[in-house]
């Protein structure tokens, strides 16, 4: 049985030139093996396709209609291969990647480090910021996001490790000002406030069990840069709610102790955020699974997740 898809480059190839010799020649093929071709596609559409002379063809009514759809075939036949081909290619080129700033400057970036050994000709163009970013629309090819989904959301969403938040100070705040013990008591201390784009951020939420209660906080500092907060936290100016990831090096070497532990602040969740098109480029899919593997969600999560 004869391929129809070789058929189909034979028959246009004839139509082209205009005759089996010039075909066969352009081809390597025998005249015979060229017409044997055109004959195949005949008998399985059961319709002549060319008109036979002694030394030219032309096409059928049939054969005109049928060599234009030929072509389309073969045209996504090659797309196809060129898209597999791509899928198997070696991941290269400029990854624009948009993540939260916090998260961007702790753990973030000793991903990235590993990722490039691994993935050299890949190069991590990383943009950082707190303000809402979609995927393509802002030029980026993967956002990182925090917090709850549109629930319009077009692009493909992964959630990844909660973004888990927690509240300390220095001791030399604590040692000025006490120990806050309940929730409330924030209300009577300075706290350092995030500020995003609709404002200060002045409720916290503090959970225990299945109690969470809402505290309205204040405080003379206030910024959009949450390093600008821990280093208002460690210079004693005040109580901060942060990224565990980030506080966690100051909590260990006791330049910040952790308050309330018996109350957890509410973790966050967050996700991968990427247009995928067609198909994926080998430099997305390779970020899209590392970024997985190495920032897995936990289990309730992974249930909420999109």
């Amino acid at each position: 049985m004869l391929d129809r898809l070789t058929s189909m480059k034979i028959f246009i190839k004839v139509v082209e030139l205009g005759s089996f010799a010039a075909a066969s020649r352009h081809l390597t093929l025998s005249p015979q093996m060229v017409a044997k071709h055109i004959e195949a596609l005949e008998h399985h559409l059961g319709a002549r396709l060319l008109h036979r002379t002694t030394r030219r063809q032309s096409l059928t009514e049939t054969g005109r209609l049928y060599c234009e759809q030929c072509r389309l075939v073969l045209q996504a036949a090659e797309r196809a291969d060129s898209l597999a081909a791509n899928m198997l290619g070696t991941p290269r080129g400029t990854l624009s990647v948009s993540v939260p700033v916090t998260f961007g400057r702790t753990v973030f970036l000793s991903f990235v480090h590993s990722f490039q050994k691994r993935y050299p000709e890949i190069q991590v163009h990383l943009s950082l910021t707190d303000q809402l970013v979609h995927p393509t629309m802002d030029g980026h090819e993967a956002v990182i996001r925090i917090g709850e989904l549109e629930t319009d959301l077009t692009a493909v969403s992964r959630p990844l490790t909660a973004y888990r938040r927690v509240i300390c100070a220095a001791q030399t705040y604590l040692e000025k000002h006490g120990f806050p013990g309940q929730p409330e008591d924030l209300m009577r201390h300075e706290c350092l406030l995030y500020e995003n784009s609709g404002g200060p951020v002045t409720t916290w939420y503090l959970s225990q069990g299945s109690v969470t209660r809402p505290v309205t906080v204040s405080g003379k500092i206030i910024s959009n840069d949450s390093s600008v907060l821990h280093s208002a936290a460690l210079g004693g100016d005040g109580i901060l709610l942060g990224y565990e990831q980030a506080l966690l090096p100051d909590i260990k070497s006791k330049r910040l102790v952790r308050l309330m532990p018996r109350w957890k602040v509410p973790d966050r969740p967050m996700h991968l955020l990427y247009n995928a098109g067609p198909v994926m480029t080998p430099k997305l899919r390779v970020f899209v699974t590392e970024l997985q593997e190495a920032f897995q969600p936990e289990a309730s999560f992974r249930r909420k997740g999109a």
